[in-house]
């Protein structure tokens, strides 16, 4: 008996939809973009309960015959392509003909079109991939598809969709990267009566500033640079815009978005010593190659893209980003062009009665009780001379009384000297690079690194208040207004309860815009603005964790702005402070994020260094 057989085109279509179509986001990244190659000049965007009950594209496009709009449901229909050599010119969106068809197998879809030549349009409805009816209508120019009960014939997919909120913002961030590359076109997003977007034909630039706010637009450096082989053009942040987590970073190629950790490196490399190794500079990088030079095909998803000269185009990416930074001064560096200026410091004439009169006559003091074989007394409080290697040392034939007292400590009794279980003992501390923290231990030298330290500590503060009441707020004289991208917004609503927790006073003004009333206090000298901005951005990576682990997430973004820094000088009471409190937590050794906080030099590689 056969057991091969071919599967009904509703089975194909919902597999394909299984990679085209995983939630509400990517229903509206395929109508958009359909919109978009069909020309239109303004793209309507209506959303409720995040896609789960119905989701609306409505655009002025050309719009389709009665005949192409059954035919735009079948599977591989489309009016991209005719033939596989296409495939290396392609200068649409789309080009498999695999979204509607898709998008149709897993929901109730109603199309509305017509084209200009037409007096009517056509109607169409469809449910599960199949036509339930079809009639002649009425209507604008363009067309206007209602999605309606989005995976309601697989209700596993509809059960792992993530809260309103999440898919709301996802749904954000698919249209940022479609409005980004259309300055051109408008667009408006609406979430039930809520208008999260509206935007109107402009620059790139306003754009920009349109979907992110004035204070980003306002630190970016314009990127251009064509070649035989490649144009880049776009903006890149300055490096004081850096962040650690929720940095805009937007790769586009022939006006298509895309993914490529390849150019990130190159970006990253261009700012190397500029910014710190875990931060990340916002950038807007738009590339212009011959389409048969990239291969487009390889995902369905269409957002990873293969270069036939990647590592050329990453060398020209990584010295046009160089460009920039120097051509506007980021880079800072000495100037020896002085010609031309005015002076900083006025020329004094003897001759001028002005001015003699004004400034007084030198005079040379002698300190007549100098004596330069006195001892003179060490400075440093309670012996805590930070001992570094960036340029400031002990003066020459000196030993610092920090490397005395670790001999001294050394020379101790093992049951006297600190250890990883039993805190930082009663030693002496050494501050090495303004980093790392040394002290001996039983089996060696140990390192501990301030900064994270501090992380552990603060996180293990914050997680204990929290369980008890929220933290004290410290509010503003005058609030202070911040601007929110529509995704940050949307995230801004679901997390709401847990900022007033951590101590931010912080209201809704509506049109994404927030008033912030107080923040946390022991937060003095933060920019505020920014450390909300990543605890938004970490709060919309909640599509995997739990809500407690969101609370942990929050917690350990708000220990890291408020940790001592790397390079910060430490006196002998404050590193003493620290290990004790390092050492009192359950989990001393590492971060809440997983990173080494404590290393021991053991004592054998210490003697071998002296054979």
């Amino acid at each position: 008996m056969d057991t091969i057989h071919l599967l009904p085109d509703s089975v194909a279509n919902q597999i394909a939809a299984g990679e085209v179509i995983q939630r509400p986001a990517s229903v509206v990244k395929e109508l958009v973009e359909n919109a978009v190659d069909a020309g239109a000049k303004r793209i309507d965007i209506i959303a409720v309960d995040a896609g789960r009950t119905s989701l609306q594209v409505i655009d002025d496009g050309k719009g389709m015959s009665e005949t192409d709009a059954r035919m735009a449901f079948e599977r591989h229909a489309t009016s991209k392509i005719l033939e596989a050599a296409d495939l290396f010119t392609l200068t649409t969106m789309g080009f498999r003909g695999e979204a509607l068809p898709s998008i149709a197998s897993v929901a109730q879809v109603e199309l509305t079109t017509r084209m200009a030549d037409q007096d009517l349009g056509t109607h169409l409805v469809l449910e599960g991939s199949r036509i339930v009816s079809q009639e002649p209508t009425a209507c604008a120019v363009g067309a206007n598809f209602l999605i309606k009960n989005l995976f309601f014939n697989v209700p596993a997919r509809r059960k792992f969709l993530k809260s309103n909120q999440t898919e709301l913002s996802n749904i954000s961030s698919e249209l940022d990267r479609i409005v980004l590359v259309h300055p051109d076109i408008a667009f408006t997003f609406k979430h039930g009566d809520t208008t999260l977007l509206n935007l109107t034909p402009s620059t790139l630039k306003q754009r920009i500033s349109s979907v992110f706010g004035s204070r980003l637009s306002d630190n970016l450096l314009p990127l251009e640079v064509t070649t035989p082989m490649v144009s880049i053009c776009g903006f890149v942040g300055k490096p004081e815009s850096s962040r650690k987590r929720g940095a805009q970073q937007f790769f586009f190629v022939n006006n298509r978005y895309m993914r490529h950790p390849y150019f990130h490196r190159a970006v990253q490399e261009a700012f190397a010593r500029l910014i710190p190794s875990d931060e990340q500079v916002p950038y807007f990088i738009y590339l212009d190659v011959p389409p048969a030079e990239i291969d487009v095909n390889i995902h369905p998803t269409k957002t990873e893209i293969k270069f036939e000269n990647e590592l050329a185009i990453w060398q020209i990416l990584l010295a046009a980003v160089r460009e920039a930074l120097g051509r506007f001064n980021a880079i800072p560096t000495i100037d020896f062009d002085t010609e031309g200026r005015p002076a900083d410091i006025p020329v004094f004439n003897p001759l001028d009665p002005a001015t003699t009169a004004r400034v007084p006559q030198p005079k040379v003091h002698v300190d007549t009780t100098y004596n330069p074989f006195r001892p003179t007394p060490d400075p440093s409080p309670q012996g805590g001379e930070s001992w570094r290697t960036d340029g400031f040392s002990a003066p020459k034939n000196k030993v610092p009384r920090n490397w005395e007292s670790l001999y001294q400590d050394l020379s101790q009794p093992e049951d006297q000297l600190p250890s990883l279980t039993g805190g930082g003992g009663g030693g002496s501390f050494l501050q090495f690079i303004g980093t790392y923290i040394l002290t001996p231990s039983p089996d060696g030298l140990m390192f501990i690194d301030q900064h994270r330290a501090h992380i552990r500590v603060l996180y293990d503060r914050y997680m204990s208040q929290l369980e008890s009441a929220p933290l004290p707020s410290q509010r503003y004289l005058f609030p202070e207004v911040m601007e929110l991208t529509a995704a940050d917004a949307a995230t801004f609503v679901e997390v709401e309860p847990q900022l007033q927790r951590f101590g931010f006073d912080v209201n809704d003004l509506g049109g994404g815009t927030i008033s912030i009333v107080g923040y946390p206090s022991g937060f003095e000298g933060i920019d505020i603005q920014r450390l909300l901005t990543e605890l938004l951005a970490a709060a919309a990576d909640r599509g995997t964790l739990t809500a407690e682990q969101l609370f942990g997430q929050m917690a350990l973004t708000m220990a890291r702005a408020a940790a001592i820094p790397v390079g910060q000088v430490l006196s002998q009471t404050e590193m003493s402070d620290l290990v004790a409190q390092l050492f009192a937590s359950p989990s001393p050794n590492y971060t809440p994020d997983g990173h080494l906080i404590v290393s021991i030099l053991p004592q054998d590689t210490i003697e071998n260094l002296f054979k």
